[in-house]
């Protein structure tokens, strides 16, 4: 048994927190420090890492906390209000790109140096766009959660659209791959979409009522109630890749969504973000920069690779924000929720991978997709950073500046676990 995976974990969390340091020191989010650093330990640099299945699995199971703390955070009631929200912003999340994903790929894929791809030359060009019609937004979780946005009116509505986006995306997809194989059938696919929905809100709401009577039986341990929330998340997760198809992230942060309801959401949310902080989720960001290879840069790949990276990055920000606008969000709530939707992450990856497969995709293409995809996860949450900007001048910026503290202090508060200083933290005075 070979133990290089103890070396592997020490070196990440040692860079992704020296180069999170690093990047907060330039008032950048943290997460672009643990984004970097999987570069630079990756095969795009130092290539020094070993075990690499070991730090995907374990990567794998971070995005799944993150997605469920994610899920306890977010507001529910605020979540249903901009429910009509999202769904309008992740349908426009999703034509704009995966328009301007065709055009594209329509002016540079020669059918000549197609090496892979079998499929017809349409289909190749659509499946580029429906590559960009990605969201990953784990990276947008952890950068809204540092500044303290998650619970904004354009958070939620970010979050809510994510999850639409997934869904849609997954529908693209197979109706991409349908056309190029004809053993996938649209109809069962829909219905499992739908199926899985279904079977998560009867479960969720057996599980909800079994975990009430069960707090209200149990008042003083509880650390149980972090286990069992635990083993919920994972099997709607499971449940949700194996028999319906939908992807374990959506499982996980519908199952957060339920325990979001729960008295014990508060130190349940505490335990997982030690957890997440400590190993997980400096192992999942970092697992997303060492997937950066370089490719085989040709003068048509070059221009390609940097065309693709900036309409990935404006063909989001326009869709979302159109969609935003459309369902009267200000200017600036229109910004963040499309800057918020830029990140494409590990979901890009899997979407590009299984296309490759069915030869929907050139393998000249799959090193600009790569680029593309840490490229807008590195840019996502600076650019997000700059939307959420505001200035600290004046009795309203006093008021943010105050309202931010307090809820810093509260913060704090819950994962320690004082849950008499919590009660004690008042809310600032209105100016």
């Amino acid at each position: 048994m070979s133990y290089d995976f103890l070396l592997d974990l020490a070196l990440i969390l040692l860079c992704t927190k020296v180069f999170g340091l690093l990047t907060r020191s330039f008032k950048m989010p943290q997460v672009v420090g643990a984004l970097l650093a999987g570069v630079i330990l990756g095969p795009a640099v130092l290539n020094i890492l070993q075990d690499a299945d070991f730090i995907t699995k374990v990567s794998e199971v971070g995005v799944i906390v993150l997605m469920f703390t994610a899920g306890m955070e977010t507001d529910v009631r605020e979540l249903k209000k901009t429910g009509k929200a999202s769904f309008v912003i992740a349908l426009c999340g999703v034509l704009v790109p995966l328009g301007g994903g065709f055009l594209l790929a329509h002016f540079f894929n020669d059918p000549s140096m197609s090496e892979g791809a079998t499929a017809s030359v349409f289909l190749q060009n659509m499946f580029i766009g429906v590559i960009l019609t990605a969201t990953s937004v784990s990276i947008t979780v952890e950068t809204l959660k540092e500044m303290g946005k998650l619970n904004t009116r354009a958070g939620n509505a970010i979050l809510g659209a994510a999850i639409i986006d997934d869904i849609l995306g997954i529908v693209a997809l197979t109706i991409i791959t349908s056309l190029a194989d004809e053993s996938v059938q649209i109809g069962i696919v829909l219905l499992q979409i739908v199926g899985f929905f279904v079977f998560a809100g009867v479960v969720g709401f057996l599980f909800f009522l079994f975990f009430r009577k069960l707090q209200n039986h149990y008042h003083k341990d509880m650390r149980r109630f972090v286990i069992l929330a635990f083993v919920f998340c994972l099997l709607i997760s499971y449940c949700a890749e194996e028999f319906f198809g939908v992807a374990d992230i959506t499982g996980a942060f519908i199952a957060g969504l339920i325990i979001s309801n729960t008295q014990r959401a508060p130190y349940i949310a505490s335990r997982f973000e030690t957890l997440s902080y400590t190993l997980i989720s400096p192992v999942f960001f970092a697992s997303i920069g060492l997937k950066m290879t370089l490719p085989e840069m040709t003068p048509h790949i070059i221009i390609f690779s940097v065309l693709l990276m900036v309409i990935a990055v404006i063909t989001k920000i326009i869709g979302c924000g159109l969609g935003a606008k459309l369902c009267r969000f200000s200017t600036r709530e229109s910004l963040q929720v499309g800057v918020g939707m830029v990140s494409r992450g590990e979901v890009a990856l899997i979407v590009a991978t299984k296309g490759s497969a069915l030869g929907l995709m050139s393998n000249m293409f799959m090193g600009p997709v790569i680029l593309t995809v840490v490229v807008t996860t590195v840019v996502a949450p600076v650019l997000l950073k700059l939307a959420f900007a505001h200035k600290k001048g004046g009795k309203g910026g006093e008021l943010d500046q105050r309202l931010e503290e307090s809820e810093l202090v509260k913060n704090y508060n819950i994962a320690t676990g004082d849950h008499e200083k919590l009660s004690t933290v008042s809310e600032p005075a209105e100016s």
